[in-house]
């Protein structure tokens, strides 16, 4: 039963539709009713709107719970597997499916706290960036809001890619391998400077359009002497864009590492990212507070890492869920508790990196 998908894209494509049209939905609302006019967000609006997102990804996870505990009695693919496993009576097919129903609901919780706290690296660097190229905090959100936008569009790529390579067992091993990289990387490294201007995208950007020397307001684009300009405010967005999709190479395989199903990467993913705008102005004044971070989130790749080319072997194909669960909120919490314990003085704005 390890090969068997629990949700099919074949026969979700549905969920994927008005899914993507609910996010849409929401994010239209963000920008055109509460964010329609520039303005400094505030610690309790962003608070709110933390609140809002974690909100709406636990009743999706409760409703999602409660729809495979319906559905996974009665799914024939599941039934057949069950049966060539030799579990055929009700009450052993009935504790069977309410098991992987909790573990499907438990894998969506743990990818959405993998990605939530991938998405602190996120913060840091827009923290960056936004000084790099003297955003106003006003401006910020529709930054963020058009990055986080795009974000979308190329997380639903490299999870579509994603899963179509994870039905090999090499790419298991690449991702994984990747990942304990990374996370070895993240805690040994010495961290480099964050230079958009030497930035090859960024580079080509302004050979093709050219840039104003100091923003125009909120606007992204606009005509001097027939001539379209880019402003900094778009030179800035290209640059989150580009973070973005870096960031992406490493939170699709790990989201991967905790389950197999794309159903659950695409949502789990989906409603981190959502709620990354209201993290980044909840936390960018006290980033700095919190510097062992960097540390817990290290630890974490290289878990999932070997979790995907090892310990999910180890366990006769799957490593516990609320073990996996357990682990990570630990290394957080405890990143978070050595970070207030031992605290350290913030860096000088000039020597900030990421």
């Amino acid at each position: 039963m390890t090969d068997l998908l629990l949700f099919p894209i074949a026969d979700y494509w549905w969920f994927y539709g008005f899914f993507t049209l609910f996010v849409l939905g929401m994010l239209a609302l963000d920008l055109g009713v509460f964010h329609r006019h520039a303005h400094d967000v505030s610690i309790k609006e962003a608070a709110t709107w933390s609140v809002v997102w974690i909100t709406l990804a636990l009743t999706f996870a409760f409703g999602f719970w409660q729809y495979a505990q319906w559905k996974f009695p009665q799914y024939p693919p599941l039934l057949a597997a069950l049966a060539a496993q030799g579990v055929t009576e009700p009450a052993a097919i009935a504790a069977e499916t309410a098991r992987l129903a909790n573990q499907s609901a438990l894998e969506f919780l743990t990818g959405f706290v993998v990605e939530k706290s991938l998405s602190v690296d996120n913060i840091f660097v827009f923290v960056v960036v936004f000084s790099y190229f003297a955003i106003p905090s006003k401006y910020q959100h529709k930054v963020l809001f058009y990055g986080i936008l795009g974000a979308l569009f190329f997380r639903i790529i490299f999870i579509s890619v994603g899963a179509a390579l994870m039905q090999y067992e090499w790419v298991i091993w690449i991702f994984g391998g990747f990942l304990v990289l990374t996370g070895f990387k993240i805690l040994f490294a010495p961290e480099k400077p964050i230079e958009p201007e030497k930035n090859p995208v960024i580079r080509l950007l302004k050979k093709i359009l050219p840039v104003t020397p100091k923003l125009e307001g909120e606007k992204f684009f606009l005509r001097k002497s027939g001539v379209l300009h880019a402003t900094p405010l778009f030179v800035c967005l290209v640059f989150v864009e580009i973070t973005d999709i870096v960031f992406a190479v490493d939170s699709v395989p790990a989201i991967f590492a905790i389950t197999k199903e794309p159903l659950i990467v695409f949502t789990s993913n989906i409603f981190a990212i959502l709620g990354l705008r209201a993290l980044f102005f909840l936390l960018a004044g006290v980033m700095h507070k919190f510097w062992a971070l960097k540390y817990g989130l290290g630890v974490i790749l290289i878990f999932v890492g070997l979790k995907m080319v090892w310990l999910n072997h180890a366990f006769g194909g799957k490593f516990p869920i609320t073990w996996s669960l357990g682990i990570i909120g630990g290394l957080l919490a405890l990143a978070v508790a050595v970070s207030l314990a031992f605290p350290k003085k913030p860096a000088p704005a000039a020597a900030v990196t990421a």
